[in-house]
């Protein structure tokens, strides 16, 4: 292979506390140096070259994100904090700046010159995008408000984003557990409770189970014991009481916010910038697919209920004809199965998941699906290591990633880190951030993106190696999905780099991508037991995909309770007894009894982490996500030539053209409800 030098250094990770909030008010001071010119420019003068505030901002960002990224990813507690301390002076940075009079009255100035001398038009799409957009920015900041109204607003937004970096710290740094004895862990596989801490309590020896998803999930998926369940139900669902003011604040302060701003609700302004435009279509989509889903979601509830009829009775239980939430724990994505979906899957189809993971050891899975992403978008991954290697943690993995056929530096992509392993303190889920972003300089050399994919995949226990359920391998491809949405993402302005979509279309590429886990050939590729090295038979393939579809409409109700709450919090125009709300909202729409109110909003990150009025875009992007892989990837999905057609239709574009031209027409929501109603119907054939 040629020896290849990447163009661009990768950002250093040995940076000391003191030295994250000193680089942060230097790159702030370096952005409102910018601003400041800007602002000072006379009407007449100000032009496209105002747009350099976009480079200003784009340098911003490659400083910033590596340093309140620290928070989610250090060991140590005063890094972490002054990760969180650098985030809060970025986001008031960010309050004060969105609410700059004199900079806007640039944009506008701008804009209204460009149009005026006929420049306008001689911009690119992307170029007259940027101008709409920042001047639309200051609209949607109340900057066209009186002097008064603005003073209020920057004092709501400051006290807004205080409020949010506590309740996100809150949640990454959560290190609670529930403590259980062997006997109340039965049903629960030894090479996961083997990973548990043991200690004596008094004369017995008990385990404490962490609340990351390794530790407690399987305890929801397997314990027969429905006491312990419940047990592990209450505690999950309380870990985070904590947060439960602090999301009290931050509606009180979003609703005050939207008064002023002149919206009807914090769900308006909100959707003002998404696909779905208001509040109001938001909620007619999830009511309208909860009218469809729940005599979905009614039948597969009396089933299961059968099923928890006959287990109870098998065992010696109680059995009160209820349906408990900690019997249906149903996870975020839709292949996570607990209890009874599991017991389900192993009844009628035969299928056992603790025989499946043995075909998905970590060591194996990975670099398949890294070479199946590497073929299908013709890129390569060349890993960093020894001496050159440098990241926040031992475990974590550095790429350098280039086009297939690279032989020179215009063939660099850019830079991934993955992040897989649970530890102390350490973001709890998965996820990835775009920690650079891909632009263009003013002078036309290029700066290149990085992404980071965090996950917590199960270790390796003393008697296996680390193994990956198979709802595990579609989560990592999920969430690649978003990796290669960041990497190949080819646009002008930081701003539409990558996922800088609307938030109700995010999802849908790396929501597309899930599906080629469900593929015969897909899953005959990545998998090998980790004994023998042979792949899934064709007999437990066909098992796997059939149980894709066990209890969809359950599943789907149950995303449903998520997106109905956070619209009614958000449409609502007094406050509530919130942790009542979430309890009567779940049994009501998800078909589940939850026992004693619990506040489980506390851990409901996602409405407090950017996904506030927006939760309905998980459902909506599926949409998008059924349509796309059914009209042209489901004949081949690993086909070269299709992986081409996605990446320069779908990814390379990022946020620079209106998310509807990704299909190159409105999206046609047939393929996902034959999806979730496990309809034959051939699609209709489409072109991206």
């Amino acid at each position: 292979m040629v020896s290849l030098t990447p163009p661009q250094n990768p950002p250093r990770w040995d940076h000391t506390p003191e030295e994250v909030v000193r680089l942060m008010k230097d790159a702030i001071t370096k952005y409102k140096s910018v601003s400041d010119e800007v602002a000072a420019l006379p009407s007449i003068e100000c032009n496209f070259n105002t747009a350099r505030l976009a480079d200003a901002e784009a340098r911003f960002d490659v400083v910033a994100e590596p340093l309140t990224f620290y928070q989610n990813v250090a060991m140590s507690k005063e890094l972490r904090d002054s990760s969180t301390q650098a985030e809060q002076l970025q986001r008031d940075f960010g309050v004060e700046e969105s609410m700059r009079l004199d900079v806007f009255q640039a944009k506008i100035a701008a804009e209204k010159n460009l149009h005026e001398t006929g420049a306008f038009e001689e911009l690119t799409s992307e170029q007259q995008r940027l101008v709409k957009k920042m001047v639309l920015d200051g609209k949607r900041a109340g900057l066209a408000l009186p002097e008064e109204d603005r003073t209020q607003l920057m004092a709501l937004q400051k006290e807004l984003s205080q409020v949010v970096v506590e309740f996100m710290r809150n949640f990454n740094e959560e290190d609670g557990h529930v403590t259980f004895t062997r006997d109340e862990l039965e049903g629960v596989p030894e090479d996961v409770t083997s990973g548990y801490t043991k200690r004596a309590e008094g004369d017995k020896e008990v385990y404490d189970v962490t609340f990351k998803t390794p530790d407690i999930f399987p305890v929801f998926r397997f314990a027969v014991s429905p006491t312990t369940r419940q047990k592990a139900y209450d505690a999950h669902e309380s870990r985070l009481a904590i947060n439960v003011p602090l999301l009290e604040r931050a509606l009180d302060l979003r609703r005050r916010i939207a008064s002023v701003l002149g919206y009807k609700t914090w769900a308006d302004y909100v959707t003002e910038v998404k696909m779905v435009k208001t509040g109001d279509f938001a909620q007619t989509f999830v009511d309208d697919l909860e009218a469809k889903l729940r005599p979905v979601g009614i039948k597969e509830r009396e089933i299961l209920l059968a099923l928890k009829k006959d287990e109870h009775e098998k065992h010696g239980f109680p059995f009160d004809g209820e349906f408990y939430i900690w019997d249906y724990r149903k996870a975020f994505f839709r292949w996570l199965h607990r209890y009874y979906d599991r017991l389900l899957v192993e009844k009628t189809l035969s299928l056992d998941d603790s025989v499946v993971k043995e075909y998905f050891p970590v060591s194996v899975v990975i670099p398949t699906i890294l070479s199946i992403y590497q073929n299908l978008l013709g890129v390569k991954f060349v890993e960093i290591t020894g001496e050159k290697k440098d990241v926040w943690h031992p475990e974590v993995q550095q790429y350098a990633v280039w086009e297939r056929d690279a032989n020179d530096d215009p063939a660099f992509v850019g830079y991934c880190y993955l992040d897989l392993f649970p530890r102390t303190a350490k973001y709890s889920h998965a996820a990835v951030w775009g920690l650079l972003p891909g632009y263009d300089f003013p002078s036309g050399d290029r700066h290149y993106p990085l992404t980071a994919m965090v996950a917590n995949l199960a270790k390796p226990t003393p008697e296996r190696p680390a193994l990956m359920r198979h709802d595990d391998v579609t989560t990592f491809f999920h969430e690649m999905g978003h990796v290669f949405h960041g990497l190949l993402s080819r646009t002008q302005y930081s701003r539409f780099h990558g996922t800088a979509v609307a938030r109700d279309f995010v999802e849908a590429p790396s929501q597309m991508l899930e599906n080629w886990c469900w593929e015969r050939k897909v899953l005959e590729k990545m998998s090998s037991h980790y004994e023998n090295q042979v792949p899934l038979s064709p007999d437990l393939i066909e098992k796997i995909i059939q149980s894709r579809y066990v209890n969809v409409g359950l599943f789907y109700l149950r995303q449903l309770f998520f997106a109905k709450f956070d619209l009614k919090v958000h449409t609502d125009t007094e406050p509530t007894d919130y942790t009542k709300l979430w309890t009567e909202m779940r049994e009501r729409i998800s078909l589940v009894k939850s026992g004693e109110p619990k506040p489980g909003q506390g851990s409901f990150g996602h409405i407090v982490g950017g996904y506030d009025a927006g939760y309905y875009g998980y459902t909506y992007s599926l949409v998008f996500a059924a349509d796309m892989y059914r009209t042209v990837f489901k004949r081949d999905p690993l086909d070269p030539m299709l992986g081409q057609l996605y990446r320069s239709k779908i990814l390379l574009p990022g946020g620079s053209r209106d998310e509807m031209d990704f299909l190159g027409r409105p999206p046609n929501s047939e393929a996902f409800l034959d999806e979730i109603f496990g309809s034959s119907k051939s699609g209709a054939n489409a072109n991206l």
